[in-house]
């Protein structure tokens, strides 16, 4: 590819998608400086240094998926499936135990978290899967090998335990099937099942120690289920944090504390409370609770002004799916749109206590090498979609009615 060809490609770009990028990882990088900037020992204090580090190779990545064409790597689709497998039965074997949960792969000093990997190999190949033309959704075999697909990282993802990673993988898969065509009564009753599934987990959860059957016995029927009693003392802080309030409910309530605190327009940079005094655990602040960091020190005005940026991300997402030329390229922006808005709305509700506290980060904000490679490289792809289809000159409404129809 020339020079003179890549920098068409660049002008084709979406620009608006790119600056809303840029700006995300800006403000992550900021408070993730300000989630550590107090820490006693070194190389938390330097994590956003390192974050710099991830930002600027994914960044790297971004624009390469972008300049190169999504179509070349549908070759790839199944290889790199076949390899987020094995790295997910490799993290069972070797990988670095951390706060009980067999997730890293420790290459050297970087940590390298294989479940982050497999979603979005899982999207690729179920984009390649569900494009094939002419097949019939609505039968039994293409719909059982999908499930296949799915089915068989999740299970992996579970046993780290990583719940709320496997859980990721459903929506998106559910998303994916409705844009490729799958008649709505299958959707419907998947949609039945999981219903199902979650009153049978929930019932396995709770109406055995209910009943007074033995604490040995529970663990037993937790475990046929995939669960564990980590997973009900989860849940249970959700619905009582007061139960244990210096333990499992103890991160829950301090985030709700620094959201709560930061008022309209926040305690000020470096000046959050709850954050810099150590109330909100510093282990888990630059990770999984980098909003309530900037909930808390920027307050409700800095907290829509992130969510604003997501919104600007995936509404040109969703653009560049309606814009595609091919099934290929809209079931890739689908699966990529909706993985990340799980990610957010997730992330952010676990901080406000509307869901159960799960170990789910903020796209581009919460520090992490592998997640920021992956979102970014996703999400090059995404832009790659919305190049090609600019080239094929395509228009957005073209692109809305030819989808309608």
């Amino acid at each position: 590819m020339s020079l003179a060809h890549r920098w068409r490609l660049l002008r084709s770009t979406n620009w608006l998608m790119t600056a809303a990028i840029l700006a995300l990882v800006s403000i992550g990088i900021l408070f993730i400086y300000s989630a550590c900037f107090v820490r006693d020992d070194r190389p938390m204090r330097d994590l956003y240094q390192r974050q710099i580090y991830w930002a600027v190779a994914g960044f790297g990545a971004y624009l390469f998926f972008a300049l190169t064409d999504y179509r070349h790597w549908r070759r790839w689709a199944w290889a790199a499936y076949a390899g987020s497998l094995v790295l997910l039965v490799v993290v069972l074997v070797v990988g670095t135990k951390i706060y009980g949960a067999r997730r890293w792969l420790m290459v050297g000093p970087i940590g390298l978290q294989p479940s982050e990997i497999a979603k979005l190999a899982v999207v690729f190949v179920l984009a390649r899967r569900l494009s094939r033309p002419g097949e019939n959704l609505g039968h039994l075999q293409p719909l059982m090998e999908v499930l296949a697909l799915v089915g068989v990282p999740c299970l992996l993802i579970m046993k780290e335990p990583d719940l709320g990673s496997a859980l990721v993988l459903a929506p998106v898969t559910l998303a994916m099937m409705f844009v490729a065509g799958v008649p709505y009564r299958v959707l419907g009753l998947m949609g039945l099942t999981g219903v199902a599934v979650a009153a049978l987990v929930l019932a396995t959860m709770f109406l055995p120690q209910a009943i007074g059957v033995s604490e040995a016995h529970q663990q037993t029927m937790m475990k046929a289920v995939g669960l564990s009693a980590y997973h009900r003392d989860r849940v249970m802080t959700f619905l009582d944090a007061d139960r244990d309030p210096l333990g499992a409910g103890w991160n829950k309530r301090q985030s709700e504390i620094a959201v709560g605190s930061g008022g309209l327009s926040g305690k000020g940079y470096l000046k959050g409370t709850q954050n810099v005094l150590g109330f909100l655990p510093r282990s888990v602040a630059p990770t999984d609770f980098i909003f309530s960091v900037i909930a808390e020190e920027k307050g409700f005005v800095g907290s829509v002004t992130v969510l604003g940026l997501f919104a600007v991300v995936l509404v040109c997402g969703i653009r560049a799916a309606l814009m595609a030329q091919d099934r290929l390229g809209r079931l890739l922006c689908t699966g990529v749109v909706t993985m990340l808005f799980i990610h957010v709305f997730i992330n952010t509700a676990m901080t406000v206590g509307l869901v159960p506290i799960t170990g789910i980060p903020l796209p581009l904000l919460s520090y992490g090498g592998s997640f920021m490679m992956v979102v970014m490289s996703a999400l090059g792809m995404v832009q790659s979609v919305y190049v090609r289809s600019q080239r094929t000159g395509l228009s957005f409404e073209q692109g809305v009615l030819g989808y309608a129809v």
